[in-house]
Protein backbone atom coordinates (compact mmCIF):
# COMPACT_ATOMS: atom_id res chain seq x y z
CA UNK A 1 0.00 0.00 0.00
CA UNK A 2 1.07 3.55 -0.74
CA UNK A 3 -0.29 5.10 1.64
CA UNK A 4 -2.90 3.84 4.94
CA UNK A 5 -4.74 5.65 6.60
CA UNK A 6 -3.63 7.52 10.03
CA UNK A 7 -4.84 5.59 13.36
CA UNK A 8 -5.74 8.68 15.11
CA UNK A 9 -8.14 9.46 12.13
CA UNK A 10 -10.22 6.75 12.32
CA UNK A 11 -13.41 7.40 13.59
CA UNK A 12 -15.74 5.32 11.73
CA UNK A 13 -15.74 1.16 11.41
CA UNK A 14 -17.71 -0.51 8.98
CA UNK A 15 -18.33 -4.12 10.47
CA UNK A 16 -18.93 -6.90 7.89
CA UNK A 17 -21.67 -9.23 8.95
CA UNK A 18 -23.62 -9.18 12.17
CA UNK A 19 -23.73 -12.47 13.62
CA UNK A 20 -22.15 -13.52 16.79
CA UNK A 21 -18.55 -12.35 15.86
CA UNK A 22 -19.29 -9.44 13.81
CA UNK A 23 -22.05 -8.31 16.31
CA UNK A 24 -19.41 -8.42 19.05
CA UNK A 25 -17.07 -6.57 17.33
CA UNK A 26 -19.76 -3.77 16.58
CA UNK A 27 -20.81 -3.83 19.84
CA UNK A 28 -16.67 -3.38 21.27
CA UNK A 29 -16.47 -1.04 18.36
CA UNK A 30 -19.54 1.41 20.00
CA UNK A 31 -17.53 0.89 23.10
CA UNK A 32 -14.33 2.53 21.90
CA UNK A 33 -15.81 5.65 21.03
CA UNK A 34 -16.57 4.85 17.08
CA UNK A 35 -19.74 5.33 15.08
CA UNK A 36 -20.11 1.76 13.59
CA UNK A 37 -21.72 0.68 9.77
CA UNK A 38 -22.66 -2.44 9.67
CA UNK A 39 -23.68 -4.90 6.61
CA UNK A 40 -25.79 -7.64 6.41
CA UNK A 41 -27.89 -8.90 3.62
CA UNK A 42 -30.44 -10.85 6.59
CA UNK A 43 -33.85 -8.99 6.76
CA UNK A 44 -33.31 -9.53 11.05
CA UNK A 45 -30.20 -7.86 11.19
CA UNK A 46 -30.83 -4.84 12.66
CA UNK A 47 -32.86 -6.36 15.03
CA UNK A 48 -30.49 -8.80 16.32
CA UNK A 49 -27.52 -6.77 16.25
CA UNK A 50 -29.33 -4.52 18.81
CA UNK A 51 -30.23 -7.04 21.33
CA UNK A 52 -26.79 -8.19 21.18
CA UNK A 53 -25.77 -4.71 21.94
CA UNK A 54 -27.50 -4.43 24.60
CA UNK A 55 -26.74 -7.56 26.01
CA UNK A 56 -22.79 -6.82 25.61
CA UNK A 57 -23.36 -3.37 27.05
CA UNK A 58 -23.13 -4.04 31.11
CA UNK A 59 -19.94 -6.02 30.11
CA UNK A 60 -18.30 -2.96 28.19
CA UNK A 61 -19.63 -1.21 31.15
CA UNK A 62 -17.01 -2.81 33.60
CA UNK A 63 -13.75 -3.02 30.99
CA UNK A 64 -13.72 -1.66 28.38
CA UNK A 65 -15.91 1.69 27.81
CA UNK A 66 -14.79 5.07 26.90
CA UNK A 67 -16.04 8.10 27.41
CA UNK A 68 -18.92 9.44 25.96
CA UNK A 69 -19.72 5.80 23.60
CA UNK A 70 -23.14 5.53 22.22
CA UNK A 71 -24.31 2.34 21.96
CA UNK A 72 -26.61 3.93 19.12
CA UNK A 73 -24.09 5.51 17.11
CA UNK A 74 -24.58 2.40 14.83
CA UNK A 75 -26.44 2.32 11.39
CA UNK A 76 -27.23 -1.42 9.75
CA UNK A 77 -26.76 -1.36 5.72
CA UNK A 78 -27.42 -3.89 2.75
CA UNK A 79 -26.18 -1.70 0.55
CA UNK A 80 -22.02 -2.94 0.70
CA UNK A 81 -20.82 0.21 -1.00
CA UNK A 82 -22.92 2.57 1.38
CA UNK A 83 -21.89 0.11 4.70
CA UNK A 84 -18.15 1.04 3.84
CA UNK A 85 -18.35 4.62 2.97
CA UNK A 86 -16.60 6.64 5.15
CA UNK A 87 -15.28 3.76 6.97
CA UNK A 88 -11.10 3.98 8.11
CA UNK A 89 -11.38 0.24 9.09
CA UNK A 90 -13.19 -2.56 7.73
CA UNK A 91 -13.47 -5.99 9.77
CA UNK A 92 -14.94 -8.96 7.88
CA UNK A 93 -17.03 -11.64 9.86
CA UNK A 94 -18.95 -13.57 7.17
CA UNK A 95 -19.63 -17.04 7.46
CA UNK A 96 -16.78 -19.54 6.97
CA UNK A 97 -17.00 -20.51 3.24
CA UNK A 98 -13.73 -19.97 1.37
CA UNK A 99 -15.67 -19.38 -1.98
CA UNK A 100 -17.86 -16.51 0.05
CA UNK A 101 -15.45 -15.04 1.32
CA UNK A 102 -13.11 -14.67 -1.74
CA UNK A 103 -16.45 -13.37 -3.49
CA UNK A 104 -16.87 -11.07 -0.57
CA UNK A 105 -13.12 -9.42 -0.41
CA UNK A 106 -13.41 -9.11 -4.08
CA UNK A 107 -16.48 -6.67 -3.77
CA UNK A 108 -15.19 -5.13 -1.09
CA UNK A 109 -11.90 -4.54 -2.83
CA UNK A 110 -13.68 -2.48 -5.43
CA UNK A 111 -15.82 -0.12 -3.37
CA UNK A 112 -13.33 0.32 0.23
CA UNK A 113 -11.16 3.19 0.26
CA UNK A 114 -7.58 2.21 -1.27
CA UNK A 115 -6.28 3.52 2.24
CA UNK A 116 -7.90 1.41 4.27
CA UNK A 117 -7.19 -1.65 5.73
CA UNK A 118 -9.45 -4.41 5.96
CA UNK A 119 -9.05 -7.60 8.40
CA UNK A 120 -11.27 -10.40 8.40
CA UNK A 121 -12.70 -12.65 11.55
CA UNK A 122 -11.77 -15.91 10.09
CA UNK A 123 -11.07 -18.92 12.51
CA UNK A 124 -9.21 -20.47 10.87
CA UNK A 125 -8.73 -19.95 6.77
CA UNK A 126 -4.81 -18.60 5.49
CA UNK A 127 -5.08 -14.94 4.02
CA UNK A 128 -3.11 -16.21 1.24
CA UNK A 129 -6.00 -18.57 0.07
CA UNK A 130 -8.62 -15.88 0.26
CA UNK A 131 -7.13 -12.82 -1.14
CA UNK A 132 -5.51 -15.48 -4.23
CA UNK A 133 -7.31 -13.04 -6.76
CA UNK A 134 -7.86 -9.40 -5.38
CA UNK A 135 -6.39 -7.01 -7.29
CA UNK A 136 -5.12 -5.06 -4.06
CA UNK A 137 -4.35 -8.37 -1.67
CA UNK A 138 -1.81 -5.60 -0.04
CA UNK A 139 -3.99 -4.64 2.40
CA UNK A 140 -6.20 -7.75 3.64
CA UNK A 141 -5.03 -9.15 7.09
CA UNK A 142 -6.57 -11.71 9.35
CA UNK A 143 -7.67 -10.19 12.64
CA UNK A 144 -9.04 -13.33 14.63
CA UNK A 145 -11.13 -12.59 17.47
CA UNK A 146 -12.47 -15.34 20.07
CA UNK A 147 -16.14 -15.35 21.47
CA UNK A 148 -17.42 -13.18 22.30
CA UNK A 149 -15.19 -10.73 20.76
CA UNK A 150 -16.70 -7.69 22.82
CA UNK A 151 -14.78 -9.40 25.93
CA UNK A 152 -12.08 -11.61 25.17
CA UNK A 153 -9.14 -9.13 24.28
CA UNK A 154 -6.86 -11.92 22.23
CA UNK A 155 -6.54 -10.97 18.43
CA UNK A 156 -4.60 -13.08 16.24
CA UNK A 157 -2.69 -11.05 13.20
CA UNK A 158 -0.97 -12.23 9.83
CA UNK A 159 -1.01 -11.56 6.72
CA UNK A 160 -1.14 -13.17 3.78
CA UNK A 161 1.77 -13.87 1.02
CA UNK A 162 0.72 -10.62 -0.65
CA UNK A 163 -0.35 -9.04 2.16
CA UNK A 164 2.45 -6.08 2.47
CA UNK A 165 4.18 -5.71 6.10
CA UNK A 166 2.87 -2.15 6.59
CA UNK A 167 -0.67 -3.33 6.38
CA UNK A 168 0.21 -5.89 8.67
CA UNK A 169 1.90 -3.93 11.55
CA UNK A 170 -0.63 -0.76 11.00
CA UNK A 171 -3.71 -3.68 12.05
CA UNK A 172 -1.39 -5.13 14.97
CA UNK A 173 -0.74 -1.76 16.06
CA UNK A 174 -4.51 -0.52 15.68
CA UNK A 175 -6.04 -3.35 17.78
CA UNK A 176 -3.52 -2.42 20.64
CA UNK A 177 -4.33 0.83 20.84
CA UNK A 178 -8.22 -0.04 21.09
CA UNK A 179 -7.24 -2.25 23.88
CA UNK A 180 -6.96 -5.53 22.15
CA UNK A 181 -4.32 -8.35 23.42
CA UNK A 182 -2.43 -9.07 20.28
CA UNK A 183 -0.36 -11.78 18.69
CA UNK A 184 1.70 -10.62 15.52
CA UNK A 185 2.14 -14.16 13.79
CA UNK A 186 5.53 -14.83 12.40
CA UNK A 187 3.66 -16.74 9.69
CA UNK A 188 0.88 -18.42 8.59
CA UNK A 189 -0.60 -21.83 9.61
CA UNK A 190 -3.69 -23.27 9.51
CA UNK A 191 -6.09 -22.54 12.22
CA UNK A 192 -3.66 -20.05 13.76
CA UNK A 193 -2.33 -20.40 17.33
CA UNK A 194 -5.07 -20.66 19.78
CA UNK A 195 -7.54 -22.50 18.15
CA UNK A 196 -5.19 -24.89 17.05
CA UNK A 197 -4.08 -25.62 20.97
CA UNK A 198 -8.39 -25.53 21.35
CA UNK A 199 -8.36 -28.20 18.77
CA UNK A 200 -5.66 -30.62 20.59
CA UNK A 201 -7.63 -30.80 23.40
CA UNK A 202 -11.30 -31.00 21.88
CA UNK A 203 -9.99 -33.87 20.04
CA UNK A 204 -9.03 -35.45 22.90
CA UNK A 205 -11.97 -34.99 24.68
CA UNK A 206 -13.82 -36.45 22.05
CA UNK A 207 -11.94 -39.55 21.98
CA UNK A 208 -12.32 -40.10 25.78
CA UNK A 209 -16.34 -39.71 25.21
CA UNK A 210 -16.05 -41.99 22.56
CA UNK A 211 -14.35 -44.67 24.36
CA UNK A 212 -16.28 -44.33 27.57
CA UNK A 213 -13.38 -42.80 29.53
CA UNK A 214 -14.80 -39.49 30.85
CA UNK A 215 -17.91 -38.08 30.58
CA UNK A 216 -18.86 -34.10 29.52
CA UNK A 217 -18.81 -32.82 33.20
CA UNK A 218 -15.70 -34.73 34.16
CA UNK A 219 -14.08 -33.23 31.23
CA UNK A 220 -15.27 -29.93 31.92
CA UNK A 221 -14.43 -29.62 35.61
CA UNK A 222 -10.80 -31.62 34.39
CA UNK A 223 -9.84 -27.72 32.95
CA UNK A 224 -12.61 -25.28 35.09
CA UNK A 225 -11.05 -26.53 38.41
CA UNK A 226 -7.19 -28.08 37.19
CA UNK A 227 -5.16 -26.64 34.80
CA UNK A 228 -7.63 -23.83 33.65
CA UNK A 229 -7.40 -22.05 36.87
CA UNK A 230 -3.76 -21.79 36.35
CA UNK A 231 -3.44 -20.83 32.49
CA UNK A 232 -5.46 -17.14 32.72
CA UNK A 233 -2.45 -15.67 34.72
CA UNK A 234 0.74 -18.28 32.85
CA UNK A 235 -0.28 -19.94 30.14
CA UNK A 236 0.31 -23.49 30.10
CA UNK A 237 3.92 -23.14 29.01
CA UNK A 238 4.58 -21.04 32.01
CA UNK A 239 3.11 -23.40 33.83
CA UNK A 240 4.85 -26.27 33.28
CA UNK A 241 8.07 -24.20 33.72
CA UNK A 242 7.05 -23.59 37.21
CA UNK A 243 6.17 -27.23 37.29
CA UNK A 244 10.00 -27.72 37.39
CA UNK A 245 10.56 -26.37 40.21
CA UNK A 246 13.82 -24.03 40.47
CA UNK A 247 14.72 -26.10 38.04
CA UNK A 248 12.04 -24.54 35.42
CA UNK A 249 11.27 -25.82 32.25
CA UNK A 250 14.74 -27.33 31.98
CA UNK A 251 14.03 -30.03 34.91
CA UNK A 252 10.60 -30.23 33.56
CA UNK A 253 11.66 -31.64 30.26
CA UNK A 254 14.70 -33.78 31.76
CA UNK A 255 12.43 -35.22 34.57
CA UNK A 256 9.21 -35.65 32.50
CA UNK A 257 10.61 -36.21 29.08
CA UNK A 258 10.23 -39.61 29.06
CA UNK A 259 6.23 -39.41 29.31
CA UNK A 260 6.28 -37.78 25.74
CA UNK A 261 6.50 -41.11 24.32
CA UNK A 262 4.02 -42.56 26.80
CA UNK A 263 0.02 -42.66 25.04
CA UNK A 264 -1.62 -40.22 26.73
CA UNK A 265 -2.75 -38.30 23.74
CA UNK A 266 -4.83 -39.18 20.58
CA UNK A 267 -4.32 -36.22 18.48
CA UNK A 268 -6.10 -37.72 15.47
CA UNK A 269 -9.44 -37.00 15.02
CA UNK A 270 -12.15 -39.80 15.95
CA UNK A 271 -14.93 -39.80 13.34
CA UNK A 272 -18.00 -37.90 14.37
CA UNK A 273 -20.34 -40.59 14.32
CA UNK A 274 -23.97 -39.86 15.24
CA UNK A 275 -23.65 -41.74 18.42
CA UNK A 276 -20.48 -39.44 19.48
CA UNK A 277 -22.84 -36.51 18.38
CA UNK A 278 -25.30 -37.53 20.45
CA UNK A 279 -23.27 -38.65 23.45
CA UNK A 280 -21.82 -35.19 23.25
CA UNK A 281 -24.84 -33.17 22.94
CA UNK A 282 -26.46 -35.04 25.60
CA UNK A 283 -23.65 -34.79 28.04
CA UNK A 284 -23.88 -30.86 27.52
CA UNK A 285 -27.65 -30.40 28.23
CA UNK A 286 -27.02 -32.42 31.08
CA UNK A 287 -23.96 -30.23 32.27
CA UNK A 288 -26.23 -27.03 31.52
CA UNK A 289 -29.39 -28.38 33.60
CA UNK A 290 -31.46 -26.03 34.70
CA UNK A 291 -29.93 -23.11 33.32
CA UNK A 292 -30.44 -21.10 29.73
CA UNK A 293 -28.31 -20.12 27.69
CA UNK A 294 -28.61 -16.52 28.48
CA UNK A 295 -28.19 -17.29 32.19
CA UNK A 296 -24.94 -19.35 31.00
CA UNK A 297 -23.30 -16.50 28.22
CA UNK A 298 -24.06 -14.25 31.87
CA UNK A 299 -22.73 -16.44 34.18
CA UNK A 300 -19.65 -16.88 31.40
CA UNK A 301 -18.98 -13.22 31.40
CA UNK A 302 -19.24 -12.34 34.85
CA UNK A 303 -16.20 -15.09 35.37
CA UNK A 304 -14.24 -13.93 32.47
CA UNK A 305 -14.79 -10.52 34.06
CA UNK A 306 -13.78 -11.44 37.55
CA UNK A 307 -10.73 -13.08 36.51
CA UNK A 308 -9.85 -10.35 34.08
CA UNK A 309 -9.87 -8.40 37.02
CA UNK A 310 -7.90 -10.13 39.08
CA UNK A 311 -5.49 -10.24 36.56
CA UNK A 312 -5.10 -6.23 36.79
CA UNK A 313 -6.77 -5.78 33.69
CA UNK A 314 -4.36 -7.01 31.78
CA UNK A 315 -5.12 -7.21 28.05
Amino acid sequence: MERIRAINDIDTIACIGAGTIGGGWAAYFLARGYKVKVWDPAPDAAAKLGRLIEAAWPALEQLDMVPGADKNAFSVHTDLSEAVAGAGFVQESAPEELELKRKLFAELDAVVDPDVVIGSSTSGYPMTDMAAALAHPERFVVGHPFNPPYLIPLVEVVGGELTSKRAEAWAAEFYEQIGKSVILMDREVPGFIANRLQEALWREALHMIDNGEATVEQIDRSITDGPGLRWPMHGPMLTFHLAGGEGGMAHMLDHFGPSLKSPWTRLEAPELTGELRDSVVAGCDTAAGERSFGQLVAERDAGIIAIRKLAGGRG
